[in-house]
């Protein structure tokens, strides 16, 4: 068996089969970045300008728009440029950086929304003690913890990939470098990998979802038992905004790396990266304006200064 070090480069082929729609992707993918660069740094300020918004909610707020400019950096200037010009060769070492900041930050956002979760969950169910349980702290703890778990999961994720070896199969079905898509790439046997994905990927994806649905299962619950229609609605209000987010994020990375057969169908999961990579780190700074009460009068005033 040749060894891995004799490929020194890629080439990603997704959407390569639809010539006439290269322009119209570049120029797609290169404006969704500009919206979602802008939108998120409007966002960053907007929380850092306006010291009614310095609780631990809108802390959590503005680190995932910060991770959210990063995690569409990683692949969207890379992809819109591939398709503007042509050139889709990525070196060895790109891919391989590439899959472990793309895993870095997916992975870290799953649990910045669980900790979103929880930080909702407390404010509803237990507002006396708000303040005291989600002291700075506790919020700076489940940053760097939500970053450190990221950290594990991509270092196994990028180091078991890439001790595969790929002898001459340079093409990558996908418009970056992917786990599945690498590995489905490789002359190896990818059965270990395929269930070193499925579970790390798998246990990670479905304990962040179990936080999040146990915290809205007791968050219904207490909204459900207040008196007023009023005081429903508001604490509805505080938190539809994170589970649409929720939705989006879950469904989507669910369906991509925690079910079996995860790698076997390359070309629909060209589509739906997309969803996950691309349009929800734009869509958020939107979900969690438009939906947002102090958000939007604090913009008002910033706009009107």
């Amino acid at each position: 068996m040749e060894n891995h070090t004799n490929v020194t480069e890629f080439i990603l082929t997704g959407f390569k089969s639809h010539p006439g729609s290269q322009f119209f992707l570049s120029v797609l993918f290169s404006t969704m970045y500009i919206v979602t660069v802008v939108g998120n740094a409007c966002m960053i300020l907007i929380i850092r300008m306006d010291s009614k918004l310095h609780t631990p909610m809108y802390f959590f707020l503005e680190n995932l728009s910060i991770l959210d400019i990063c995690y569409s950096s990683v692949i969207t200037p890379k992809a819109a440029l591939a398709f503007s010009l042509g050139r889709r060769i990525i070196s060895y070492n790109g891919c391989a950086s590439q899959m472990f900041f793309f895993s870095l930050f997916g992975t870290t956002e799953a649990f910045f929304l669980a900790v979103m979760a929880y930080d909702r969950f407390t404010a509803i169910c237990n507002p006396l003690l708000y303040q005291i349980i989600m002291n700075k702290r506790l919020c700076v703890f489940m940053v760097v913890g939500s970053y450190l778990s990221g950290c594990i999961n991509c270092t196994i994720q990028t180091g078991f990939t890439f001790s595969l070896s790929f002898c001459g199969r340079k093409e990558i079905n996908h418009f970056f470098c992917d786990v599945p898509a690498v590995m489905h790439t490789s002359c190896s046997d990818t059965l270990v990998n395929e269930i070193v994905m499925l579970a790390v990927c798998g246990s990670i994806i479905v304990g962040t979802a179990l936080v999040v649905f146990i915290s809205y299962a007791y968050i219904i619950i207490t909204i459900v038992q207040m008196p007023s229609a009023e005081s429903r609605h508001r604490a509805f209000s505080t938190c539809s905004s994170h589970m649409l987010a929720v939705s989006l994020f879950f469904g989507t990375v669910f369906f991509m790396y925690a079910q079996p057969g995860a790698t076997s169908s390359p070309d629909k999961s060209n589509t739906i990266s997309i969803l996950y990579t691309v349009v929800i780190p734009m869509l958020n700074p939107f979900i969690y304006t438009l939906r947002n009460k102090e958000v939007k009068g604090s913009l008002k005033k910033q706009l009107k200064r």
